[in-house]
């Protein structure tokens, strides 16, 4: 099957599935794509007892789309400029202690909680598993998708403080987690001693690497929109920013993603928009990759879907992944806790920040690229089970309810607009 074949089949199973989701079950996007393809994908299972043509189909489509590549490697730099470019600057200036250290810290302690307790979890289920293995399923699940929440989080009326450092956290955690991954990943599949120097070098050249290459694409982006005005040739300057920044990185071995939140936040910032765009580049620029973020949405969350396929379920591994959804929580919950306590002393908080971050960290497809890119020595198709359960229940149990805890706590926009002034 060609390439153009499988983008078309995507796209056009995008067009219906969300067309039907926006018709008949008006679900947020994320949410409803994913589930009425689980739903296609399980009709198709079943239809399979009688003709498997459709299966078969459906399977071939997936052995031909290496996951991981694309969106690790093509897709996660586009979503991740997109949201950037889309993210309140000024807000997220005013939260960017408690964004960035959520994003750091909060992702290492996450790894090692999940990590340690899905280690003993595992133990008790029969498993034989080494603790590094258990580590990197941390590093893999610890990261919250940007892509997943951020629509839903408008839905459900979050307010914007609250709404900043979810999604700014987000935005670097998914950075910060694909590098504490990869450094974990090296550790595990390396047959000689890694050191600790190695390590700072490892994460050093990825994260600030990254960082600085971001700043450095933003700049130059700023610099040529400033010096012309021409919307057509600035969008496609937004858009070169990207796709060459992404390969200088993977080149560099620096952290793509990190390089696009870094320059989709320069590019987009309110300063750089007043003194280079004119109103009609500003929002063929906003218009533009508001379409590239719901298209390749759109395509993620149906491949998320038909990844059921290439999974080896069995009870042992449903179990753990049962097991391993309110651990995932906890460990969340727990990472947050210190942050929060000592941030909220400094910055007015919005009332039970903890527990809304908690619920509304979505896990999305990086967590199931990260899962596929696992050796079979690593346990690759248990962990990928544990994983596919946990973004599952993630974005449509915890997607679809979220807006109903921030409501059920009272710190909705909506809510704190009806409370009388004297309040």
């Amino acid at each position: 099957m060609d390439f153009y074949l499988i983008t078309a089949i995507l796209v056009g199973l995008a067009a219906a599935f969300g067309y039907i989701n926006v018709r008949f079950l008006k679900l947020p996007n994320t949410i409803g794509l994913m589930l009425i393809t689980l739903l296609f994908t399980l009709a198709v299972l079943a239809l399979s007892a009688v003709d498997d043509t459709l299966l078969e189909a459906e399977k071939e489509i997936i052995s031909n789309i290496d996951f991981e590549k694309v969106l690790l490697d093509g897709m996660l730099s586009f979503l991740l400029f997109a949201g950037a470019l889309h993210t309140n600057f000024e807000q997220l200036r005013l939260q960017r202690w408690p964004v960035m250290v959520f994003a750091t810290v909060g992702v290492l302690t996450s790894t090692f909680l999940v990590g340690g307790a899905l280690y003993y979890v595992l133990m008790l289920l029969g498993f034989d598993i080494s603790f590094i293995y258990c580590l990197l399923f941390g590093a893999l699940i610890s990261p919250t998708d940007p892509i997943a929440v951020l629509g839903i989080l408008k839905q459900a009326g979050a307010p914007k403080k609250l709404e900043t450092k979810i999604v700014g956290e987000s935005l670097f955690n998914d950075g910060v987690g694909v590098v504490v991954f990869l450094t974990l990943y090296k550790i595990a599949g390396s047959t000689e001693a890694v050191t600790t120097t190695d390590i700072l070098e490892l994460f050093g050249l990825e994260v600030l690497g990254g960082i600085a290459l971001g700043l450095a694409l933003g700049w130059v982006a700023y610099k040529l929109m400033k010096s012309i005005d021409d919307y057509d040739i600035e969008v496609i300057i937004t858009l070169a920013a990207v796709m060459v920044g992404t390969v200088i990185a993977q080149k560099l071995h620096m952290s793509a993603p990190l390089a696009m939140v870094t320059a989709g936040l320069v590019v987009g910032n309110d300063t750089v928009r007043k003194t280079t765009m004119s109103k009609q580049t500003e929002t063929y620029v906003d218009k533009f990759w508001e379409l590239i973020d719901i298209l390749l949405n759109t395509i993620l969350f149906v491949l998320i879907g038909m990844e059921m396929l290439v999974l080896t379920f069995d009870t042992s591994a449903l179990l753990a992944g049962c097991i391993a959804i309110p651990v995932v929580l906890l460990c969340r919950y727990i990472s947050l806790l210190l942050p929060i306590n000592f941030f909220e002393k400094h910055l007015n908080f919005v009332p039970r920040t903890d527990v809304i971050m908690t619920w509304g960290g979505l896990r999305g497809g990086i967590s199931i690229a990260l899962a596929l890119s696992l050796t079979q020595e690593m346990h690759r198709d248990l962990f990928l089970v544990i994983t596919y359960v946990i973004v599952v229940f993630s974005i449509i149990v915890q997607g679809l309810s979220v807006g109903a805890v921030i409501k059920r706590l009272g710190v909705s926009e909506t809510a704190n607009a009806a409370e009388p002034s004297g309040h």
